[in-house]
C-alpha cells in the first residue's frame, strides 16, 4: 500500500521520536524510505548545513541499524513547501512527520499544518 514513505526530519525532539513510527511503517509495508531535511538559511541555529548533514547521517545509521536502508535528501527552502515538492517529485505514497503539539486546525504557521494543506498524498502526523 505504501511503497514510498517520506520522513521529513529536523532537530526537534518530536521529529526524532517520530523516526520509530516511520521505521515501523516502512518495515511493515516493505517500503522505500526517504529521509528529508530542509536547510533554512534564515535559521542557522537549527538548520545549518553541517548540522543537517550530521542529522541525516544519524537518521540513516539508525534505520540501517534496524535493518532498513534509506535514501537521504537535503534541500534548501521553506520546510512545508520543500516537503510537498519532494513528495510530488518522488511520487511518495505517505508523509510521516511529527508535530509540536499545536492545534493543527488553528495554527497555520505549523509546518505540519501547512503540509497537510498542501501535500499531494496522505500525511501521517505523529503527536
Amino acid at each position: 500500500m505504501f511503497s514510498t514513505v517520506l520522513f521529513p526530519i529536523d532537530q526537534s525532539r518530536q521529529a526524532i521520536e517520530t523516526a520509530g513510527k516511520a521505521l515501523e511503517l516502512a518495515q511493515s509495508h516493505g517500503s522505500r524510505l526517504i529521509v528529508l531535511s530542509v536547510v533554512q538559511p534564515e535559521r542557522p541555529e537549527m538548520h545549518a548545513p553541517a548540522a543537517v548533514a550530521m542529522l541525516l547521517e544519524q537518521a540513516r545509521q539508525r534505520f540501517a541499524d534496524a535493518g532498513l536502508d534509506c535514501e537521504v535528501i537535503e534541500r534548501e527552502g521553506k520546510p512545508a513547501f520543500v516537503i510537498c515538492d519532494v513528495a510530488d517529485e518522488l511520487n511518495v505514497d505517505v508523509i510521516v512527520m511529527g508535530t509540536r503539539g499545536v492545534n493543527l486546525d488553528t495554527d497555520t504557521e505549523s509546518t505540519a499544518a501547512r503540509v497537510i494543506q498542501l501535500a499531494p498524498c496522505p500525511v501521517l502526523v505523529v503527536p
